[in-house]
């Protein structure tokens, strides 16, 4: 790669896609389903692994170091949860590579002669020493390329302790095998990267596989792998936290409203039941009036009956007076009238028998 080339992915790396205004390369967003979610975490095995004796080649997915920047200037403001298609990812490559190494530990008890348990325990003993040696001798180099030099002669110091704990297991594996069994050579397989380890290699070999690009790059892979399920495992529980959350706050708006709801019909209801009050003291109010406006009609109809009826008596009484002066003076009248005939009568009779006795005369 070109320094200009370089300066351009530096850039994209820092800046994102946006960096200079180009629209073509806007086209294809780090959330697009082609895009390599273990690209943008920097995790995938293609990235990690190049260049080593197992090269998977190129990803089929879209790798590029100005989408893995917006999406970290993305990650800042929200969440998107790529963690979990990262995690599929690498739990399959992981499983991939188990699988070869079970294969490969098959293969060596098929080649190799069978040895009692109490010899394969003692060769393990010694294979785990060895990687004991290799990863001390691993760290001292990167100590010593860091320039942490004090560190790393302690860790050498380490290396030489382990040593002498080795001489000592390789003797006891020598004791219990015949010289010629002894001599071949004894493989076994690393449990990280599935390589091939000798029980009699040199400090030198083990420095080299175990501080070589290959062993660091799976030893880099699981550990991101473990580091993302964390991750995944925290953000799940926060965001479940966040969920009952808002569903104690739903809840608790529920109640609220229920409360309400209760409040302002039990303020509705006494509305009504003052309204009710209200109307029926209102209504006995009127009841007491009209009962009461009753009561006066009746007193005064009584009064009235009364009293017409008293003029009733008086005016039949006078009338019944005036009958009766006026019978008196009927009767009076009569009485004159009979007595005036009377007296006529009788003059006229004195009348007749004096001119009976003039006649007689």
């Amino acid at each position: 790669m070109s320094a200009q080339a370089q300066m351009r992915a530096l850039l994209d790396q820092l800046m994102g896609t946006a960096r200079d205004g180009d629209e073509t390369r806007q086209r294809v967003k780090f959330t697009d389903e082609r895009v390599c979610k273990s690209h943008l975490l920097n995790c995938c095995p293609h990235d990690i692994l190049s260049g080593t004796r197992m090269d998977l080649g190129e990803c089929t997915k879209i790798h590029d170091l100005a989408l893995r920047a917006d999406y970290e200037i993305a990650s800042k403001e929200r969440d998107l949860f790529f963690e979990l298609d990262a995690v599929d990812h690498l739990e399959s490559f992981i499983a991939d590579c188990d699988r070869r190494t079970e294969l490969a530990k098959k293969r060596l008890a098929e080649t190799q002669e069978e040895i009692s348990a109490e010899v394969a325990a003692k060769a393990e003993k010694v294979h785990e020493l060895n990687e004991e040696i290799g990863k001390l001798l691993a760290k001292a180099e990167q100590l010593g390329a860091e320039g942490n030099v004090d560190e790393a002669q302690k860790v050498l110091q380490e290396v030489e302790k382990v040593r002498t704990r080795k001489k000592d297991a390789e003797e006891e594996y020598r004791n219990s095998m015949p010289a010629s069994s002894f001599q071949q050579q004894k493989l076994r397989v690393c449990e990280v990267c599935s390589a091939y380890l000798g029980l009699h290699d040199n400090d030198r070999r083990l420095a080299d596989h175990f501080g070589g690009k290959l062993h660091l790059g799976f030893i880099q892979i699981r550990e991101k792998l473990d580091q993302l399920k964390k991750t995944v495992v925290d953000k799940q529980e926060k965001r479940n936290q966040e969920r009952l959350k808002r569903r104690e706050e739903r809840e608790k708006e529920e109640r609220m409203k229920k409360r309400t709801r209760s409040r302002s019909r039990e303020h509705k209801r006494s509305r009504s039941r003052d309204r009710r009050r209200r109307r029926s003291r209102s209504s006995s109010r009127d009841r007491r009036r009209t009962r009461s406006r009753s009561r006066e009609r009746r007193r005064r109809h009584r009064s009235r009956s009364r009293s017409r009826s008293r003029g009733h008596r008086h005016s039949h009484e006078q009338s019944s007076k005036h009958k009766s002066s006026r019978d008196r003076e009927r009767s009076s009248r009569d009485r004159s009238r009979e007595h005036d005939r009377r007296d006529i009568n009788g003059r006229s009779d004195s009348r007749r028998a004096d001119d009976r006795d003039m006649g007689d005369l």
